[in-house]
């Protein structure tokens, strides 16, 4: 896993992003926030686990279900199961050697 710096590749409203295999961050002060880079790690996992692209087509689907389901993006956003899993675990800095995989199956 490697860490990079770019502004330009993050919206405007994300800090950054996990993007197989990297973890993209807008600045160099993320790379050392351990339960961020926790949270892109997740990610990062589930992606291996879903083979890369179709974990991106499943998190876009599931992110238009989640809009339309609360009409705001934000609340949206913050239940996509991929989201519900890295943010409720982020904090445990040990959860990815213990998880079992598809587990962000639970947060659906």
């Amino acid at each position: 896993m490697r860490i990079v710096v770019n502004k330009y590749l993050i919206g405007r409203h994300f800090v950054g992003i996990a993007l197989w295999p990297f973890i993209v961050v807008k600045d160099s002060f993320l790379k050392h926030d351990e339960a961020f880079i926790n949270h892109e790690r997740i990610h990062l996992r589930q992606q291996a686990e879903l083979l890369v692209l179709p974990f991106y087509l499943v998190y876009l689907l599931e992110y238009i279900i989640r809009l339309l389901q609360y009409r705001n993006s934000q609340q949206a956003y913050r239940n996509i199961s991929f989201e519900r899993e890295a943010y409720y675990n982020e904090d445990d800095l040990d959860y990815l050697k213990k998880r079992k995989p598809w587990s962000f199956i639970k947060y659906l």
